[in-house]
């Protein structure tokens, strides 16, 4: 299993709030950022901080997936 922040990019772009300014708002390195849209693992605090400035659940971020079924951020049609 993987996990996958799909849904945290499509909850920021509802809310048009860009990743940049999500990084900002929550203080979170641009390293971790890099990891999140490479749907690697970051520590717990890190979706704690993003969960806080967004007012939302661990579930409304992310979900797990099968290896076979997961899908780089890149494909991920999402408008800034």
């Amino acid at each position: 299993m993987k996990v996958s922040y799909k849904k945290l990019w499509v909850l920021c772009a509802n809310r048009e709030i860009s990743q940049a300014e999500l990084r900002k708002k929550t203080g979170l390195a641009s390293a971790t950022f890099t990891k999140l849209r490479k749907n690697q693992e970051v520590n717990l605090s890190v979706l704690l901080r993003i969960a806080e400035e967004l007012k939302c659940d661990a579930g409304d971020m992310m979900e797990f997936v099968p290896d076979d079924q997961l899908l780089s951020s890149v494909d991920v049609d999402v408008v800034w």
